[in-house]
């Protein structure tokens, strides 16, 4: 798609998704966070980062992986970013990519990405990237990412502390975050299925010779996100309780329902916040009343599950009872 819109000096805030910034807020009010986080910083370090992601990778310039380094400047330019962050590939089956660093973050592609995805579906993967970036993400994600591959029993500075309620918030806070980073992938892309069909193969690999059907991807995605009982919803939550990120198809119908709900289109009719402006429109404390919106929505249905649950359960007793 050679005609994207550019979206000169857009503000990270005008995507980003309320439950991220409500998640991040109660992050950063745990008692403790910011010790943990200067802790963990100090031991790595900036240097100490790079060589724990960077021990196996090739950097992308315009020499090395000249392709990939033309897209990177496309998609800098699609969300008008002035700096530029290292790109790199690093050689693993997983297909994964992600922003991480402290002072200065950079970007990470697992070379599985680029077994299963298409030129395009890249892209939006880059663009996603380059969204955790512009709202200040990678510090976090790394923190996530160290105490996932290390653990705390390998964390001997932080052993004693009680990181529980921490690493739960912060997983729940690094699922959120993917909700934003998804709308810049799309932004970056500017064509839904595209976003769509790395969502797909993301979670399915790619067609290995036999028919991928997006229309049918997002069924799935709506079926997941809607049908079950309670007991389902209890297992959603116990699947992803200790995940970094969402399952592919809550991304995928989270995506929808922004899309469908005119967020994207307005962006792109150029009606969004800049960088440097206020949002007197949407000033913080709001941000938690959008995500309390939008998990009482979620409570609210595993509630009316739960009375329909219970509802079956006693018709099902007083049946038994009436048939003996």
């Amino acid at each position: 798609m050679a005609n994207r819109v550019p979206l000169v000096q857009i503000s990270s805030r005008a995507w980003e998704h309320p439950a991220d910034r409500a998640a991040l807020n109660t992050l950063r009010a745990i008692p403790g966070f910011d010790e943990i986080v200067r802790k963990v910083a100090g031991f790595f370090g900036e240097r100490g980062i790079r060589q724990l992601f960077l021990g196996d990778s090739v950097k992308v310039t315009a020499g090395q992986r000249p392709k990939m380094n033309a897209m990177w400047t496309e998609v800098l330019e699609t969300l008008d970013w002035p700096e530029r962050p290292e790109l790199y590939v690093t050689q693993t089956p997983i297909a994964n990519a992600m922003a991480v660093g402290f002072d200065k973050p950079f970007v990470v592609v697992h070379s599985g990405l680029l077994e299963v995805l298409e030129e395009e579906e890249l892209r939006s993967v880059l663009g996603h990237e380059l969204g955790h970036i512009m709202s200040g993400h990678p510090t976090y994600t790394t923190i996530a990412v160290i105490l996932m591959y290390f653990g705390v029993s390998n964390l001997p500075f932080l052993a004693a502390a009680a990181l529980l309620p921490f690493q739960l918030a912060l997983l729940e806070w690094s699922r959120k975050s993917e909700f934003s980073s998804d709308r810049a992938g799309l932004l970056t892309v500017q064509d839904l299925n595209i976003v769509m069909s790395t969502e797909m193969k993301l979670a399915g690999g790619k067609h290995y010779g036999d028919d991928l059907r997006v229309e049918e991807f997002i069924r799935q995605a709506e079926q997941y996100e809607t049908g079950g009982d309670a007991w389902d919803t209890v297992l959603k939550i116990m699947n992803t309780v200790m995940r970094t990120h969402p399952m592919h198809t809550v991304r995928a119908s989270e995506l929808l329902r922004w899309q469908r709900g005119g967020g994207y289109d307005k962006i792109l009719a150029g009606d969004y916040l800049r960088r440097g402006q206020s949002d007197p429109e949407h000033p913080l404390g709001e941000d938690y009343v959008d995500a309390a919106g939008y998990y009482g929505q979620k409570t609210r249905e595993t509630v009316d599950q739960f009375k329909e649950g219970l509802s079956r359960a006693k018709d099902a007793v007083s049946t038994a009872w009436r048939n003996r």
